[in-house]
């Protein structure tokens, strides 16, 4: 029988951003309302990464699939969330995941990972990305950054003006300038590790208010605007997500006890830090068979969802 304590099976209920926020962002708000409602936004999502909810783990990944499978359009590929989670569920430890999979695996390590930028890890995420730079280039943009969170600039702000310069050095890096920009913006808020956010409104309304619809690349006129009301839109709906993922892991919490395998604490663990757990997972204490096992229980209790939609080779998530 798994043992837990309450104030772990009690996740508090996540917040949202404040309604008149988000009305207000979508009806063409001047650039000092845009950012007062960017604040307003990242206000109300500011106490997520400080609370550390249990499921904060799943919460980040599956925000990290999301910014994956928008990041698709940039790099001229069309997988979608399904494909991107095959990509990288389905790969045996130590392969390669293929161009969509490492794409993925860097937005991932964005998710895990301190908000700290070295010459060494940018070098490893421009691997994932299919991008290269010189060791130059690499030292001048961490120290750019370096640069941002000594100047304590407001964080919609200092996320512009990093992909800004990103773009500026090289103006094929816009998925890298996206993905530094969520860096730079959990800097700013002195988060623990950043949460992946922009990348999914890159094409959205926020950055297409030009009366011919073009959109806004970073460091084009309007850009800092568009910044502040895309991170209205991206604030809300990761507070939406983490209001499913916080009910469903109630829900995974509350069934626990009732779980007699032995292995039954690890997956716990794994579902409520991953976006997906593979239902042949084997541990220490789990064989294939009790996982499958296992997983079959859970959804029988409607603790987990089955993701992929197929009958082998079967993922299972919040």
């Amino acid at each position: 029988m798994i043992r837990l304590d309450p104030a772990t099976a009690s996740p508090s209920v996540p917040p949202t951003v404040p309604f008149w926020a988000l009305a207000a962002a979508g009806g063409g708000p001047s650039d000092a309302d845009a950012a007062f409602q960017a604040g307003a936004a990242l206000g109300a999502l500011d106490t997520l990464p400080r609370a550390q909810p249990t499921w904060i783990g799943a919460w980040r990944q599956r925000l990290a699939l999301k910014c994956a499978a928008a990041s698709m359009r940039l790099a001229g590929r069309a997988e979608d969330e399904a494909a991107l989670r095959d990509a990288w569920q389905l790969c045996p430890p130590g392969a390669d995941p293929g161009p969509a999979g490492a794409i993925f695996g860097a937005w991932r390590q964005l998710a895990g990972q301190p908000p700290v930028a070295t010459p060494d890890r940018l070098e490893k995420i421009l691997n994932q990305l299919g991008l290269h730079w010189d060791v130059e280039a690499l030292a001048a943009l961490c120290e750019h950054i370096d640069d941002l969170a000594r100047s304590e600039q407001p964080a919609p702000f200092a996320a512009a003006a990093i992909a800004a310069r990103v773009v500026a050095m090289r103006p094929n890096a816009e998925l890298l300038a996206w993905w530094v920009a969520d860096l730079v913006l959990a800097q700013s808020l002195r988060w623990p590790r950043p949460l992946p956010l922009l990348m999914t409104q890159a094409f959205g309304p926020a950055f297409r208010t030009g009366a011919d619809g073009k959109r806004i690349r970073p460091g084009e006129h309007g850009f800092e605007r568009a910044v502040c009301i895309a991170l209205v839109q991206a604030a809300a709906e990761a507070c939406r997500l983490a209001g499913e993922l916080s009910r469903r892991a109630e829900k995974l919490l509350a069934v626990a006890p009732k779980l007699r395998a032995k292995g039954a604490g690890d997956v716990i663990f794994l579902l409520l830090n991953e976006d997906a757990v593979s239902g042949s997972l084997t541990t220490k204490n789990l064989s294939r068979f009790a996982a499958r096992r296992l997983f079959e229980r859970l959804q029988q209790l409607e603790a987990v969802r089955e993701l992929s939609g197929r009958p082998s080779f079967r993922l299972f998530g919040l």
